[in-house]
Formats: C-alpha cells, sequence, structure tokens
C-alpha cells in the first residue's frame, strides 16, 4: 500500500499543527444537532436479526443522505436475494479521483435486546446523565450516524475530496455464521461500487479510566481469527439406576475442565509488540514493569503469568478457546446418550487453524470426544500500520487529546473488516470515541456511550477523513 499512497503534503501537517483543539460546546452546534437527530432515527430503529430490519435503517440513512445533497444516483440500498430485511447501504461522495477512495465502514444491525431485562426501552434514545442509553448506542450506530451526518456536512461545505469516499453500512455484522453478510454479499457481486484503497471501520476505540479521564486512543490493525468447534459425545445410554463409567456427559464435562485449564502459547506480532511497547508507559508499577518484562528475549515467564489474569492482556498475546454452550441428555432418569459443547476459538493472525483443533484433540485427551469445526475460518492477516495511516490518527488525537497517546491494537473480537482485509482492501478501526473501563455494556445490558464521547467521534472523524481525502 506504500506505493499506492502518497505521504500527506506538508502544508497539511503546518495547518494541523496552527489547529485549535477540540472542545465540546455546553450546548450541541448545529452540526452536532443533526447528527443528534440522525443518531436518534437510527438507533430507533429496531435491526435485531429476530424482529428487525436493516432495510428500514438503511432506506433511511438514504434518505437523509439526499436530503443532505448527495445525488440519488450515489446513494444505493442493496438488498441480497431472499433477504428482505437486510439491505445495505452503499453512498458514494464523490471527489476529483485524483486517489483511489477511502470506504467508510460500520454496520446497521445489533444484537438482541429484551425489554424485560433493561432498565430503559433497548429501542428508545434516552439521554441520561451524560450518557446516551440504547441498543446500538455505541456498537454500531454512532459511528454510522457520525459517517452519514459528515458527509452531509461536507456537502454543506462544499468540500471536494483528493478521492471518493464511501459509506458502506452492512447488515449481520453481529451474526456468525450468516447466509446475509452484508459485506461479504457487496464484496462478491458489486464490488465496483465498495472497491477501496482502504478503510476506517469500528474497532478502535479510545478507553477512559474510571474517574472519565482519558487514557489512550487506539488504531486498530488487524484481528484475531473467528472459529467455533462443535464437541461431541454419543453414548447408547441406559437406566439411570444402572450408571456406568462410559457416560457422555462425564467424558465431555472431563474434557471441557482441561481445556478451561489449558494455556495457549505465548506470542507477540508487530501489532501487539508495539501495543505492550505504548501501554507500558502508559501503565504504572507491576504492571507497567511486567509489560516491559514480556518485551524482552526471552519474555519474562512470570511476567506474562501476571498479565494473564487480565483479560485483554490475555486474549492479546494467546490464541484462546472457551466453552460458550451446553447441550446433554435427553431425560432425568436415563444416562445421557448424547453430550454436545460449542467452544468459540480466537486465534491469533498467522497462527495454523488446523493446529487449534489438534490442540483441542490433544488437551482434551479423550478419544470418544469428536471435534467439528462449524464453519470455514476467515484469516484476517494484520494490514501495515505505515505512516500515511497511522500519522494522521495522531495528529488529529492530539488536537483533541493533547498527551494522550494513540497505542496499536490487535481486535480479540470479530468486524466486517475481516472479510475487506481478505479482499484486499487494509482496514483500520479507529473513531475517535472514548468508552468506560467496562466496555460499556456493549452486547449486553444498558448499552451506553458518553454524550461527549458521540460528539468529540464526531469531530474526529470529520477531522481525520478529510485529511486521508485531501482536496479543499
Amino acid at each position: 500500500m506504500g506505493e499506492k499512497m502518497k505521504a500527506l503534503s506538508r502544508a497539511i501537517w503546518v495547518a494541523l499543527g496552527a489547529s485549535l483543539a477540540f472542545r465540546a460546546p455546553a450546548q450541541p452546534t448545529p452540526a452536532q444537532g443533526e447528527l443528534r437527530e440522525i443518531y436518534r432515527e437510527l438507533v430507533e430503529i429496531n435491526t435485531t436479526d429476530s424482529a428487525g430490519s436493516c432495510t428500514a435503517a438503511a432506506e433511511a440513512m438514504a434518505a437523509r443522505l439526499k436530503a443532505g445533497g448527495l445525488p440519488a444516483r450515489d446513494v444505493q440500498v442493496i438488498v441480497p436475494p431472499g433477504g428482505a430485511k437486510k439491505g445495505n447501504l452503499v453512498a458514494r461522495y464523490r471527489g476529483t479521483g485524483a486517489k483511489k477512495p477511502v470506504m467508510l465502514l460500520g454496520h446497521l444491525d445489533v444484537v438482541e435486546a429484551k425489554r424485560e431485562d433493561w432498565q430503559r426501552d433497548p429501542f428508545k434514545l434516552v439521554e441520561e446523565n451524560g450518557y446516551f442509553y440504547a441498543r446500538g448506542a455505541a456498537d454500531d450506530k454512532a459511528m454510522v450516524a457520525v459517517f452519514v451526518a459528515n458527509l452531509i456536512r461536507y456537502r454543506q461545505g462544499g468540500y471536494r475530496p483528493d478521492r471518493d469516499m464511501i459509506l458502506v453500512a452492512t447488515c449481520d455484522e453481529e451474526i456468525i455464521p450468516t447466509n446475509f453478510s452484508g459485506i461479504v454479499y457487496l464484496l462478491k457481486n458489486h464490488r465496483n461500487l465498495v472497491d477501496a484503497e482502504f478503510a476506517l471501520n469500528e474497532g478502535g476505540n479510545g478507553l477512559l479510566d474510571k474517574n472519565g479521564n482519558y487514557l489512550r486512543m487506539a488504531i486498530q490493525a488487524g484481528e484475531k481469527v473467528f472459529q467455533t468447534y462443535q464437541l461431541e459425545v454419543t453414548n447408547p445410554g441406559g437406566h439411570s439406576s444402572l450408571p456406568v463409567k462410559d457416560n457422555a456427559i462425564t467424558h465431555l464435562a472431563g474434557g471441557l475442565a482441561r481445556l478451561a485449564a489449558h494455556d495457549f502459547p505465548f506470542r507477540l506480532s508487530d501489532t501487539t509488540r508495539a501495543y505492550f511497547e505504548q501501554m507500558s508507559r502508559i501503565e504504572t508499577g507491576q504492571t507497567a514493569a511486567d509489560m516491559k518484562a514480556i518485551l524482552r528475549e526471552p519474555p519474562d515467564p512470570e511476567a506474562i503469568a501476571r498479565l494473564s489474569a487480565t483479560a485483554l492482556n490475555n486474549s492479546t498475546f494467546r490464541t484462546t478457546c472457551v466453552a460458550t454452550m451446553l447441550e446433554a441428555g435427553h431425560a432425568t432418569n436415563a444416562l445421557p446418550q448424547r453430550a454436545r459443547a460449542t467452544v468459540n476459538c480466537r486465534i491469533l493472525p498467522g497462527e495454523p487453524v488446523e493446529e487449534v483443533q489438534k490442540t483441542l484433540a490433544r488437551v482434551m485427551a479423550n478419544d470418544k470426544i469428536k471435534i467439528t469445526p462449524t464453519h470455514e475460518p476467515t484469516l484476517s492477516p494484520p494490514p501495515p500500520l505505515a505512516r500515511e495511516i497511522v500519522g494522521p490518527v495522531e495528529a488529529v488525537s492530539s488536537q483533541l487529546w493533547p498527551g494522550v497517546p494513540v497505542v496499536p491494537t490487535l481486535l480479540a473480537g470479530a468486524t466486517d473488516g475481516r472479510f475487506t482485509i481478505n479482499a484486499g482492501i487494509p482496514t483500520y478501526g479507529v473513531n475517535g470515541m472514548f468508552r468506560d473501563p467496562d466496555g460499556g455494556g456493549v452486547h449486553g445490558l444498558n448499552e451506553r456511550i458518553r454524550v461527549r464521547s458521540l460528539y468529540e467521534g464526531h469531530e474526529f472523524l470529520y477531522r481525520l477523513v478529510k485529511l486521508y481525502a485531501g482536496g479543499r
């Protein structure tokens, strides 16, 4: 990509240095007010798989863009055959064509949310105590709404970039596997509409401490490989009054217990090494010392063990496999004829997937446990952290949050980025929105994002995308 992407002009960097840091005003600006209305409309459209419609959300955002000045020919809602509610939005903001386009990638669908479990209606945007609450408030309707609002803002300002900006808002990002993955369908059937030099995506959130202070801004480069296995033990069964040692549940439970006690090998990549180098300057005390110690050759095993106690650290430097679902037995008074478990693995990039399955078999040490992958994995080699990508993120971040470091990260989760990367479109997670240490309820109950974080992400992405797109 380095040959394709030219360094940003010196004049841009001089202009950046002269810029003033952003401060959220006491009252929303007109641009923020427009963002809020777009955000509210998007959040309040149910886009769950069970009862919602991505098509309705895509059509609503398409209407917003056309009302904001984008030509109708450049705003399309694309619905895959057989998936009437699985529509995707593709909108192109045209530039001079001097450079290849940049993709602005986000997803419309959200994780399921039951009203009886939530303190508030998950499909009504509620502002309370400095937070927005709703399903999708952060993941990922905040970023999609910001992209929509900023394309309108660019149009209203008469901005003419050097490259086209392509907004791609997809369906079924949250469902793995799925027959209606929007990004897979678009890449396969409409590559000409979405082809880009690189993409900006979710996955690169900032992090706040428990007091709301800024700790770090992230740029996510690469994600772990998502692979799920079904484990199964079958048995003739029999009457529960005549138990035997050959019990399907016992076999499976023993294997899962051995898996729970197993740690996959420690390994650092260029991205994760850079992450721990940066974090060792942010953290203090024993944690900082341990992060420095794992960077040495050989790494300190005691430091690895201490850092492994934190789930985020552990998932950053090793493959993980964990049992997520169980099903066994058919009657309370019968020996089980079948026991099944689902094990979900998040595999480090570059680690052979087939070796992970062999490790599972070796660790569970029971040939009665049949191990079957549920789908073909999508590999996601990390994209290069070139200066043409990192430099603008650092520059805009330093304007908005002086002194807050930008840290490269590897995503333990899975996003649409794994598909764009495999299609030859380097994809980076960065959005300028800071989350609380507990993650803000993403995928869980009472999902939230700070009001200031939404507005900061709005400004961050407005400036960042303009730097990447060039022009004036």
